[in-house]
């Protein structure tokens, strides 16, 4: 399992909003193109690119940029993030 959860601070939530980004909690020892190809699927949407680091507490957190044609907004409702 490469996602582990979605992020939902409200830093997380205006990012969805105003730059088309989600962001997820991820395996320490994922890639970007693993969390790449594992969003494309599970959400049927185009990536356009991801950006990773790691946190203070040790966790991994990727921020997946989707592409124009796909909606960030749609895959929130589709995980209850925003409503």
């Amino acid at each position: 399992m490469i996602l582990l959860a979605p992020i939902k601070t409200e830093k997380a939530i205006s990012k969805i909003e105003y730059e088309n980004t989600l962001t997820f909690k991820v395996d320490r020892k994922s890639t970007k193109t693993q969390i790449k190809g594992e969003v494309e699927k599970m959400f049927s949407v185009k990536v356009h690119s991801v950006r990773t680091h790691f946190t203070s507490n040790g966790h991994k957190h990727a921020l997946v940029r989707l592409d124009k044609s796909s909606k960030a907004d749609d895959v929130a409702t589709k995980l209850k993030m925003i409503a």
